[in-house]
């Protein structure tokens, strides 16, 4: 028997672009012989899933589960709205969530078990049958004495195009979902001023300072007019900073202590972010499903 060596993986896995265990195991049950390896993954669905993973997967569904005191968010992608809706796909995704609880990254979760197989052979063996690029994109989780979840535009129970966690302590759920619905809507960039990017507040910092000396303001009057510009972009950014959306005469930060709790974190989520998508119009997009 030929050995199958990590540059034939390599070589078959470009080819046909199939996992690297699939790659593997074609190499191996067919002694090494690339060209029979390609034919072997063609019959498995694997190699018919690769000729798609070029296109664009910017639709899915965020998917949230929360299992004592964790809770984890996932993005898995699809080329089309149309199988987002798809309760086979959607199945697909509540399993991956569920895979998700037990890991703590997205390398970690493609590699989990799920139906006896890998999440990442799952996934590429829905592709074959589904007709759609689709992928595993991202994961992130939480912990904390209590975590609640919102997704919005929901699909199916626990999964829609916005996926939010918020953990905290003490036992407030209903607040905690404000929160979610809060967090779905406005998008902070972080949890609180020390948590904040430092390269966005520098760069924010830096557009303002430009702005103020546009004014003609002698140097101590800009240097005032910046201090009270970034603290207003600070309190913007930030979640505990940010006017509570169901009673803005309080920050979220306040909201929270009125009602008895400390937020420690939170995830948002949303389908296809930063995701460059193809523009296309509706007929052919519903002329590329019917080809299949």
């Amino acid at each position: 028997m030929a050995a199958v060596t990590a540059q034939m993986v390599k070589d078959l896995r470009e080819s046909t672009g199939a996992g690297m265990m699939d790659a593997k195991k074609a190499l191996v049950e067919t002694d090494g012989d690339m060209e029979a390896a390609v034919d072997w993954l063609r019959t498995k669905g694997l190699a018919k899933a690769a000729k798609k993973s070029g296109r664009t997967a910017a639709e899915g569904l965020v998917a949230v589960a929360v299992k004592d005191g964790k809770g984890v968010a996932v993005e898995v992608n699809s080329e089309t709205d149309f199988v987002a809706k798809n309760s086979d796909f959607q199945k697909m995704v509540g399993g991956v969530a569920a895979a998700a609880l037990g890991v703590s990254d997205v390398d970690a979760l493609k590699a989990a078990p799920m139906n006896g197989k890998t999440v990442e052979t799952v996934v590429t063996e829905a592709v074959a049958v589904i007709g759609e690029n689709m992928s595993v994109r991202r994961m992130a989780v939480v912990t904390g004495d209590t975590v609640v979840t919102y997704v919005h535009n929901k699909a199916a129970d626990g999964m829609g195009k916005i996926g939010v966690l918020v953990a905290m302590t003490g036992d407030n759920e209903a607040f905690g979902r404000q929160v979610a619905m809060h967090i779905a809507s406005t998008s902070p960039a972080s949890l609180s001023e020390a948590d904040l990017d430092p390269a966005i507040v520098a760069k924010e910092k830096s557009v303002q300072m430009d702005i103020a000396r546009e004014s003609g303001k002698p140097d101590a009057v800009i240097e005032k007019m910046l201090v009270g510009r970034m603290k207003k972009f600070v309190a913007d950014s930030t979640l505990l900073g940010q006017a509570f959306v169901v009673n803005p005469d309080l920050t979220v930060e306040a909201a929270a202590k009125e009602a008895g709790v400390t937020i420690t974190g939170f995830v948002r989520l949303e389908v296809g972010e930063g995701i460059e998508k193809e523009v296309e119009d509706f007929a052919a997009e519903v002329a590329k499903v019917a080809k299949g």
